[in-house]
């Protein structure tokens, strides 16, 4: 049986939904991702890792859905590129809320907003408590796309900035859509002067910066993807699906009012 809510009825819909029902929503991007990559990287990424793991979770005996994946997001740190498509930020938070609106008419009880782009996390972060608020859904945020060690080193040149369009998301690509990459005249697109700061990063430091993907003298990549493989790409998947199927299970047993 089909899990992607937009192949049910509205009848079906409404005869098997219900407060443990969990519904997942994809969010990705189509954005710039340099001269290798399709803008749609981030939108493909969310939508089939999704998948896996909803298929995955249901097969396990979750009551778990998924609604179509939201293409286009909050991406204006690629606004400068064409082809980049983007909400601004506020249009992209209404949005978000109101699949939030949406899900709890559905009669569903938990909404999983499973996102493919970094650009949207802040954002996100904000709606799952809007959502909470306004509609008494449980609200929670995941990411689609893990790490996974390179088997073959294909980060090695990174200085731990591969954070868009570098191996691992080229990688990733490269499992999933090989047809799409050109790898032809790519580079180490990594400015390795930022791995210099000890406070200031861009994942998990405590010091953040507003960035655009122009402002590393970069062709819109921070990462290195000279080295990238379909063989690091599976292993991504692999571990990408394994960890957003084992979320979605500790997501269903969540209760915050468990220890009273």
């Amino acid at each position: 049986m089909t899990r992607k809510i937009a192949e049910l009825s509205g009848p079906a819909v409404a005869g098997s939904f219900g407060p443990g029902t969990i519904v997942v929503q994809p969010m990705g991007a189509i954005e710039h991702h340099g001269p290798h990559l399709p803008l749609i990287t981030d939108a493909l990424m969310a939508d089939e890792i999704a998948t896996a793991a909803v298929e995955r979770a249901a097969a396990d005996g979750l009551d778990v859905w998924q609604l179509p994946t939201i293409a286009y997001t909050k991406s204006d740190e690629h606004s400068w590129a064409p082809g980049t498509v983007w909400l601004d930020s506020e249009t992209a938070f209404e949005t978000f809320v109101q699949v939030g609106r949406a899900v709890s008419l559905m009669g569903a009880g938990t909404l999983v907003y499973a996102n493919g782009h970094g650009g949207n996390t802040a954002l996100l972060q904000v709606v799952l408590r809007e959502v909470r608020k306004r509609y008494g859904l449980k609200t929670f945020l995941m990411p689609t796309l893990t790490r996974a060690p390179a088997p073959g080193g294909e980060d090695r040149d990174e200085h731990g900035l591969g954070i868009h369009g570098g191996a691992a998301e080229t990688s990733m690509v490269m499992h999933l859509r090989p047809e799409l990459v050109d790898l032809a005249g790519v580079d180490n697109w990594a400015p390795p002067h930022l791995a210099e700061f000890e406070y200031i990063r861009f994942n998990g430091g405590p010091v953040s910066f507003g960035w655009l993907s122009n402002d590393f003298g970069t062709p819109g990549v921070v990462g290195d993807p000279r080295h990238a493989s379909a063989e690091f790409g599976a292993a991504l998947w692999q571990a990408s699906v394994d960890q957003a199927a084992a979320s979605l299970a500790e997501i269903a047993r969540f209760d915050p009012m468990a220890a009273r």
